[in-house]
């Protein structure tokens, strides 16, 4: 029997739509191309200033602007916010600002929230106070507290007034939290149950609610005080007999967080686990909030990013920065290789009697250099990522470095043979190659005991184990396998 409540005119056919990421770069290649029309049609209109026909001129300037807006506004605001913001994030300053005001003020929030800070901040500064205030009054308030560093304060002020008074204590609470940490990521919203009602009270709560938060796979089950007792799963309440009491069903063992907990160590326990959410307690026990998974993939994500531009010394920055910009960012470490290359060819230097007599050796030092760096990097790779899991302590360095000297003298031992081949080949010396292989060797052992004490001795100092530590590693495996190489030969070959 149809429903009398719901008439024709009120149902729609809903057309399913796929995302996919080919959509997104799709859309950034006809965008590139529109903006580039436009910027053609900018170009006519300056050299045709001043002429008779100036204001045909602007007519037509005007149309064709127009027409390259509205073709710009279908194609952005028919993609998913996360397509908009990478889309944002692939334009220079100048394009991006005008594709960003273009899209419609529905998406704002949600592309706010999904671009990287870097460009975060410049759409912001672009937005007023009336639009800002109304993005953000659409937030969830842990949403608001991640955007609260780049907000201005009035902004902040007035979305406060807005909120309930368990909103705005949840805020303030959300903003306490230190960056990197459970608390900074964690959401207010979840479903709260106790354990002396049936699962047929629970379904029925369920139904009068709205919707279910996002990512609810488990039902927290509170005592009055807030106090967590267990996880009710939703496959166990779908499955179980209506009348059976919440604590007969209830799971007691299941992973609990502290909001000062790190989240990496949070993203490590969700792989670990294969947990979609996890519920947070506070020192005495509260249930104060949840994290899910999405924010999880995010913090994964964030660190994976982080540490591969740590390896280099770089930090974040806007791909179409200004040039001063990114000189701040990429100069300081540039110029500390620098000195190290340095004093790696002061090392050389030092042998020049060597090198003249014996000149083939300036063509096959840097091999061995090169080698013993490319063998500490591996290792390091590895010990930075055994770091980030947890899986590296106090107990197991020495058993980790002798392992590391095992591997890389074998690795060694075999690689060296053929560099010692083509030392032979090509210098007609079977002296030169032992050296090549003894220098090769050791310089590969060096590199790989560097590569395991390098990350820890700076995570010793309170240092990020992987900023800088390809530099480092580098300045000694060069020195010391120009040192090695030329040392040998100095005694052997002369």
């Amino acid at each position: 029997m149809q429903d009398e409540s719901v008439s024709p005119k009120d149902t729609a056919i809903v057309i399913p739509r796929r995302l996919d990421p080919e959509d997104a770069q799709l859309a950034l290649q006809e965008l590139q191309a529109i903006l580039k029309r436009q910027e053609v049609v900018d170009a006519l209109a300056q050299r045709q200033h001043g002429d008779e026909d100036e204001d045909g001129s602007n007519l037509l300037e005007g149309m064709l602007q127009r027409q390259h807006e509205d073709e710009i506004r279908a194609i952005i605001n028919s993609l998913h916010p996360a397509d908009i913001a990478f889309i944002l994030e692939s334009l220079p300053e100048q394009q991006r600002q005008a594709v960003w005001q273009l899209a419609d003020a529905e998406h704002d929030a949600d592309v706010l929230l999904e671009v990287e800070d870097w460009v975060r901040e410049s759409l912001i500064k672009s937005m007023d106070h009336k639009d800002l205030v109304a993005a953000t009054g659409t937030m969830d308030t842990d949403e608001i507290a991640d955007l609260a560093p780049d907000l201005p304060p009035d902004v902040i002020a007035e979305v406060q007034k807005g909120l309930t008074d368990a909103e705005r204590a949840q805020l303030v609470e959300a903003m306490g939290y230190p960056e990197d940490t459970v608390g900074a990521i964690m959401d207010f919203e979840m479903v709260r149950v106790r354990e002396d009602v049936t699962l047929e009270v629970v379904l029925r709560y369920l139904r009068r609610l709205h919707e279910l938060p996002d990512h609810t796979d488990q039902i927290f089950v509170v005592d009055r005080d807030d106090r967590l007792r267990g996880v009710l799963h939703l496959s166990k309440l779908l499955v179980s007999e209506p009348e059976t009491l919440v604590s007969d069903v209830m799971a007691t063992d299941y992973l609990s967080l502290n909001p000062l907990d790190s989240d990496a160590d949070a993203a490590g326990a969700f792989e670990r686990y294969d947990l979609v959410s996890a519920p947070v307690e506070d020192d005495r026990g509260r249930l104060i909030g949840r994290v899910t998974i999405d924010e999880v993939v995010d913090v994964i994500q964030e660190d994976s990013s982080e540490q591969e531009l740590s390896r280099a010394g770089l930090q974040e920055e806007d791909i179409f920065a200004p040039v001063v910009s990114a000189l701040r960012n990429r100069a300081p470490w540039l110029l500390v290789n620098l000195c190290t290359a340095s004093i790696a060819s002061f090392v050389a230097s030092r042998f020049e009697d060597t090198v003249s007599h014996i000149v083939i050796l300036a063509f096959l030092m840097s091999i061995v250099a090169g080698i013993g760096g490319n063998s500490g990097n591996q290792t390091m790779t590895m010990i930075i990522r055994a770091m980030a899991t947890g899986r590296v302590s106090g107990s197991n360095i020495g058993q980790l470095v002798k392992r590391e000297l095992q591997v890389t003298f074998l690795v060694g031992a075999c690689g060296s043979l053929v560099a010692a081949t083509f030392a032979w080949v090509i210098s007609e010396s079977a002296a030169v190659a032992g050296v090549m292989m003894a220098a090769m060797i050791c310089n590969m052992l060096i590199g790989a005991a560097l590569g395991v004490l390098i990350p820890l001795l700076r995570d010793r100092l309170g240092k990020d184990p992987a900023v800088g530590s390809s530099v480092l590693l580098t300045f000694f495996t060069d020195s010391l396998g120009f040192f090695l190489f030329l040392g040998l030969a100095t005694v052997f070959l002369l």
